[in-house]
């Protein structure tokens, strides 16, 4: 079960924390994986240990928010593969703050990345995938997309947007066989929350840790890899039956 055999996934944000754990994971269950990043290094990285476990994988340095890069990348992917069977729309950014402590271009760089970025991708794979018969898209939303986050007003924008575009693609597409979910996690514990409190909480990183962990009932963060499962099962054909909905994994905080 959950094999992605024959499948050519391609991964966003695929460099660092959630993507390249998802990346990882479908590698590991056979599928090729394209592991796409703004950062080159990075994604060759990913790439480079999917492949050192004798996983299949290729790195592509895509600017998620910029058209001409997108479309450029999955028309090599296209040239290269002749399918695209998986998108994975995770690459994304983060801002901490009320709407009074969020500036114009905090809220520009926000939906840029995090809502354009999306919509680009998608724009891109859906004729793909609509060639050939099928395919599944899956988005990282957040628990912001279904509830209040405190000092989260752009990141909760963006990822609200990311939510319904979940629902529209789902519907637009579902007699093309085509599939549109996506994953709202709570708070993960990333390299970036590392580098988050190092940087803005210097020598109090263990006690903003304990914070972090606290916010879900369970006791701790998640891990990439716990993501990534959920992941790896709603962009296999045991989730065939699956389209326009929104997974919590969340840790408890729902239903708290």
């Amino acid at each position: 079960m959950f094999k992605l055999t024959n499948k050519v996934a391609v991964v966003t944000g695929a460099g660092s924390g959630i993507g390249a754990a998802i990346a990882t994971l479908f590698g590991r269950q056979d599928a090729h994986v394209v592991a796409l990043d703004l950062d080159d290094a990075a994604a060759r990285a990913t790439a480079d240990r999917i492949v050192a476990a004798g996983g299949r994988a290729e790195p592509f340095a895509c600017d998620v928010a910029d058209a001409e890069t997108v479309t450029r990348a999955f028309h090599r992917i296209w040239e290269t593969r002749q399918r695209v069977d998986i998108l994975v729309n995770n690459a994304g950014i983060a801002h901490v703050g009320t709407i009074e402590q969020t500036t114009e271009a905090d809220l520009d760089r926000l939906y840029r990345v995090n809502v354009k970025g999306v919509f680009l991708c998608a724009r891109a794979v859906l004729p793909l995938m609509v060639a050939r018969g099928g395919g599944v898209i899956l988005n990282m939303a957040s628990i912001a997309s279904l509830i209040g986050v405190a000092d989260r007003f752009a990141y909760s924008m963006s990822k609200g947007a990311v939510l319904t575009m979940t629902m529209s693609i789902a519907i637009d597409y579902v007699k093309q066989h085509i599939r549109c979910n996506c994953i709202c996690p709570a708070r993960i514990h990333t390299p970036f929350v590392d580098a988050y409190l190092a940087r803005h909480y210097a020598g109090r990183e263990q006690e903003m840790l304990q914070q972090l962990s606290a916010y879900q009932p369970i006791g701790r963060m998640g891990t990439p890899e716990e993501v990534a499962c959920l992941a790896l099962y709603l962009c296999s054909d045991e989730a065939a039956f699956v389209t326009g909905q929104a997974y919590p994994i969340d840790g408890g905080v729902l239903v708290a």
